[in-house]
């Protein structure tokens, strides 16, 4: 009908222009929208599926989830899974930095323009009795680096070339956030290191007194540095993942700047600062920078990419540091929902 529409009008110019171009518009309209994953009737909002789990060292390693003698790579994914899956709202521990958990869906959750997508549940929190009064807002703010993936070839798994990481605030100016001097003046590493890489050794024995701690398990890095995970007297088990085999992990990535501020300057007080956005475990599950849009990702060029939505989330611990009696920098999740699915929208940053 459309073509016989044409063919009269064939005597008329303007009026075929016209007719060409907004079918022309249309059949462009429809192709976009065809890229665009809808979400199927009855989806779930959580996680379904977890396809890998490793943690760095650390005080919470073995315990969230616990490891039993015996377990291997697929039971400790389960356990992950039975922790943080279907809403269960458990927790998981990440470890110091490098660690990390990946994890899967039922639908893939769409890119959705102007708002954010999902939110990543952890257990960040506000200091209560800041020494500094005028802080900026910060307490256990943990961050962890989020890397997305759309399985574009349908294979059912993460490929190495569909990862893309969510370029958060650090990522664009570490200079801006808000507690960058106190960083500096305390004499923390403030730079963002975008190839870093950190191996970590398999102790040969557990400590037998308090006086080996400080030398628990030996680890360096790409950038000349190098020291121990020490361990505390709060939580005994192992803080390297029994389940993991070889004398060594390494784990590469994008470093953080270090966040972590002695406020008390006795070592007394710790306080982990809020980077502004774009991070796990890292902003209260109650506000809105806890919730990430898509179209923040880029590639390892760190260049904007434009994913239809993603079927696959992969979160690390984002930070390298030891904050005193506290331990180290851990990122913990408890979760993570579509914001779509659950009907909520959160418009994305600006400045994005």
């Amino acid at each position: 009908m459309i073509f016989k529409i044409i063919v009269k009008m064939n005597k008329n110019i303007f009026g075929y222009l016209l007719t060409s171009l907004f079918l022309l518009v249309f059949a462009n309209s429809c192709q976009k929208e065809e890229h665009v994953p809808g979400i199927p009737e009855g989806s779930s909002a959580y996680i379904t599926k977890v396809l890998d789990f490793m943690p760095a060292i650390g005080q919470f390693t073995n315990k969230l989830p616990v490891y039993t003698e015996g377990d291997n790579q697929e039971s400790m994914n389960q356990k992950v899974l039975a922790a943080i899956g279907n809403n269960k709202r458990g927790m998981i521990s990440l470890g110091g930095f490098g660690g990390y958990v990946v994890v899967g869906f039922d639908h893939t959750i769409p890119n959705v323009k102007g708002k954010r997508d999902f939110r990543v549940i952890a257990n960040a929190l506000y200091s209560a009795a800041n020494p500094d009064s005028n802080a900026p807002e910060g307490g256990s703010c943990e961050p962890g680096v989020i890397m997305v993936a759309y399985d574009a070839n349908k294979n059912g798994v993460p490929d190495d070339n569909e990862w893309y990481e969510i370029a958060g605030s650090a990522h664009e100016d570490p200079a801006k956030e808000l507690w960058y001097q106190k960083a500096v003046d305390a004499g923390n590493d403030v730079n963002v290191y975008y190839d870093y890489e950190i191996t970590y050794h398999r102790p040969l024995a557990e400590p037998e007194s308090q006086d080996q701690w400080a030398t628990y398990i030996r680890w360096e890095d790409n950038k000349g540095n190098s020291g121990y995970k020490v361990k505390n007297g709060f939580h005994k088990q192992s803080y390297y993942p029994l389940w993991a085999t070889g004398d060594k992990l390494t784990f590469k990535g994008t470093r953080l700047p270090q966040n972590g501020v002695d406020e008390s300057g006795a070592g007394s007080y710790y306080v982990l600062y809020k980077f502004r956005y774009g991070y796990a475990d890292n902003e209260t599950n109650s506000k809105d920078e806890s919730a990430i849009d898509i179209s923040w990702a880029v590639n390892k060029k760190r260049q904007k990419v434009n994913l239809p939505g993603v079927d696959f989330i992969k979160i690390y611990s984002g930070v390298n540091q030891e904050n005193g009696w506290l331990g180290e920098c851990s990122t913990e999740i408890t979760g993570i929902e579509d914001l779509h699915v659950l009907g909520v929208s959160i418009e994305t940053r600006s400045e994005q």
